[in-house]
Formats: structure tokens, C-alpha cells, sequence
């Protein structure tokens, strides 16, 4: 996947991840989680269909991660599924645009990859998250009560053809 602006043109960039970014995704989610995955979860994902993180676009050398998004493929029934496992925003960078960007992009690589049906899991009580799957498309399929290590329950939302 090549690195892709957004469509206002002075947002951030979204591209693959790399080893590099690493300590950036992961301090996104130790500030998002409160059971946040370890390092070496997200390095298992480095070669993942949809591991892509959104860079602001400064200096060349200077490009601090402000999103990541974990998408892969799971087996199903002969056809992949494609499962959003993490996606999570810099606390900063909320609410403009960038959870929304690293969605469609991971959709975009998944399709890319013959994947046309993803999943997702979210905890019931956000909102926000489940607003922003739905108006992507993702619908409540069903619910695993909890599914979270903290007793919370799941909702999985579908998103089909």
C-alpha cells in the first residue's frame, strides 16, 4: 500500500506500519485502553493486511504517529473475514477526522486483498466507536457479554458487501 493524504490535503498521511512506529502506536494505546495490548502484540501484526498508522505531515524527519489502525484476515468457512482487532487515536487528535481516515484506508487494503466482509468488536459503552462503525457501514450483528477482561460486554458489527 502506497501512503495516502487525506482528501483535505493537509491532513495527516496513513501509510504501513513499521518497526519504527511502534513506540508511538503503543503509547496511542496505553493512553486509550484500559487493558492496553503489549509491544510485542502489534509486532505479530507488522506483515497484517491493515496495520497502518496515521503520521502528521511535518518535516521529513520528524513524523510522530497520531493513529493506528490492525486489520488482518481470519478464516471463514473457505472465504477470509476480515477482523478490525485495534484502532485507536492519539487523545489530542480526537474527533477530527483520523479514527474515520484509518477505518477506510484498513477497508480499502482489506478489499485490496479479495476481503469484502469485516468485523469488528466494541465495547457497549462507546458510543462514539459504534457511531463511527455504523456510518462506515459496520452493523450489530451480535453481543458477548463479557467479552472484556473487565467483565464489559462486546457488540460485533459486520460490515458486508
Amino acid at each position: 500500500m502506497t501512503t495516502v493524504a487525506s482528501e483535505r490535503g493537509a491532513g495527516p498521511l496513513v501509510r504501513p506500519a513499521t518497526r519504527k512506529d511502534l513506540l508511538g502506536v503503543v503509547e496511542i494505546e496505553r493512553q486509550s485502553f484500559p487493558q492496553p495490548w503489549p509491544r510485542s502484540a502489534f509486532e505479530r501484526f507488522l506483515d497484517a493486511p491493515a496495520f497502518l498508522v496515521a503520521v502528521e505531515q511535518t518535516s521529513p524527519a520528524a513524523r510522530p504517529v497520531i493513529g493506528y489502525v490492525v486489520a488482518d484476515a481470519i478464516p471463514n468457512d473457505g472465504r477470509p473475514l476480515g477482523h478490525v482487532k485495534d484502532i485507536a487515536v492519539h487523545p489530542d487528535r480526537r474527533n477530527g477526522g483520523v479514527g474515520r481516515l484509518l477505518l477506510q484506508r484498513a477497508i480499502l487494503a482489506l478489499g485490496a486483498s479479495a476481503i469484502a466482509t469485516i468485523k469488528l468488536e466494541v465495547r457497549e459503552s462507546n458510543a462514539a466507536a459504534r457511531h463511527l462503525y455504523r456510518s462506515e457501514g459496520f452493523v450489530h450483528r451480535r453481543t458477548i457479554p463479557g467479552y472484556y477482561n473487565d467483565g464489559e460486554t462486546a457488540l460485533v458489527m459486520v460490515r458486508s458487501p
